[in-house]
């Protein structure tokens, strides 16, 4: 088993997504540009699974594309912040999920959202049943947070992360999906890093007018 995600998830920053067409990489996930001709004056997104579709007008530059995921993953997120489960949502999803896979044998006694955990996705101290989930993980796909929740319910039953620790997991159907996505989160936090511009304008409603475009 190749070394758990977990446990690498890197440093937080903010990557927007780069290129002209096709899937790019973005620290939430893939993102698709889609550019139109027929659009001459705004940019929308909205999400396809664990996809992110951006559209643009053909015309933009590659700067304003840049400058424009950013934007609307901005917006996004910010919508997404508004969906999030709190402490007694994860309570209840880990009793779920330890029923489910783990013969509701994994009983934590504290499950909580925390802010001071940049590189890992997660933890557990199986003496005292707590499990901690790095706030990182809000808006992510719901298979990704299940995913992770489950691995750390399985080590209040194994500590470590041997053959026996991976058999508690084989029965969720999205464990290599939801390491990969992680992965992939990671890599994308790796890139070079561009600046937000403060002077972009708030992106609000299904399409937001993009600045210098003329009908």
């Amino acid at each position: 088993m190749p070394a758990d995600p977990l446990q690498s998830a890197g440093p937080p920053q903010r990557t927007p997504a780069t290129g002209r067409l096709g899937v790019t990489a973005h620290a939430s996930g893939p993102v698709e540009v889609r550019r139109s001709a027929r659009r001459r004056r705004t940019v929308s997104a909205y999400r396809d699974g664990n996809r992110t579709i951006v559209l643009i007008p053909a015309r933009m530059s590659e700067d304003e594309e840049r400058r424009w995921v950013t934007v609307m993953m901005d917006k996004l997120a910010a919508q997404d912040e508004r969906r999030y489960l709190d402490d007694d949502d994860l309570a209840r999803r880990a009793e779920q999920l330890s029923s489910r896979y783990l013969q509701g044998r994994a009983r934590p006694r504290t499950v909580r959202w925390v802010t001071n955990q940049q590189s890992r996705w997660g933890s557990c101290t199986p003496a005292a049943g707590s499990i901690r989930l790095s706030h990182r993980l809000q808006g992510m796909p719901e298979y990704v947070l299940d995913y992770v929740l489950l691995h750390e319910l399985a080590h209040l039953l194994v500590p470590g992360h041997g053959p026996g620790f991976w058999r508690l997991l084989e029965n969720y159907p999205s464990t290599e999906r939801a390491r990969g996505f992680l992965e992939g989160v990671v890599a994308a936090e790796r890139l070079p890093h561009t600046p937000h511009d403060p002077d972009a304008p708030d992106a609000l409603g299904g399409d937001t007018p993009a600045p210098g475009d003329v009908d």
